[in-house]
């Protein structure tokens, strides 16, 4: 499925299309310097698709190379870097 995600600073997030249409978002927040990551989501219709997974990658690599740190208080994201420890490293002390 192909599935485009994009950052949408406006309103602190990013985003998951499938073809125009926003299936899921990652909620987030900048607090001294350290990206939290309170909730993410995808509809109902959509979920078991893998989308959540491409959604947080895309997340993840996007704040990696602002060089900021996560904070993972959403249980997909938390589960997801635990999942894949090479995004460990981003995670803030």
């Amino acid at each position: 499925m192909e599935a485009d995600v994009r950052h949408n600073p406006d309103e602190s997030r990013y985003e998951v299309f499938v073809g125009s249409t926003l299936v899921g978002v990652a909620d987030y927040r900048v607090v001294d310097g350290v990206v939290v990551f309170p909730h993410t989501e995808v509809h109902p219709t959509m979920r078991g698709r893998g989308l959540a997974a491409r959604l947080v990658r895309a997340a993840l690599d996007d704040v990696r190379e602002t060089g900021r740190a996560v904070e993972a208080r959403c249980s997909f994201v938390a589960g997801f870097i635990d999942d894949h420890p090479e995004y460990a490293d981003l995670l803030a002390a």
